[in-house]
């Protein structure tokens, strides 16, 4: 991963990423668009949006539990919500 991004760990706030299952390593990149993920996971029985769920946490430092997913559970283009 390339930095952290805990200057976007604010309680409330969301996150829109786009998701690449099935890559060859698990990244974060962060782009004028926003975050794309990159996840090793493949995009079965929710695999895909645990993985997901545990990478960005682990660069957010916060944990797992603080995010939730709002929109695009079967989608490449999700949003997440910081809990307080």
């Amino acid at each position: 991963m390339k930095g952290s991004l805990a200057d976007l760990a604010q309680p409330g706030a969301t996150l829109s990423c786009r998701v690449t299952p099935r890559a060859s390593r698990d990244a974060i990149d962060r782009g004028p668009d926003g975050l794309r993920i990159h996840v090793t996971a493949v995009p079965e029985n929710s695999k895909a949006n645990a993985a997901v769920i545990k990478i960005l946490a682990k660069a957010l430092g916060i944990p797992k539990s603080r995010l939730t997913l709002v929109r695009g559970e079967t989608g490449r283009d999700k949003v997440f919500r910081i809990e307080p």
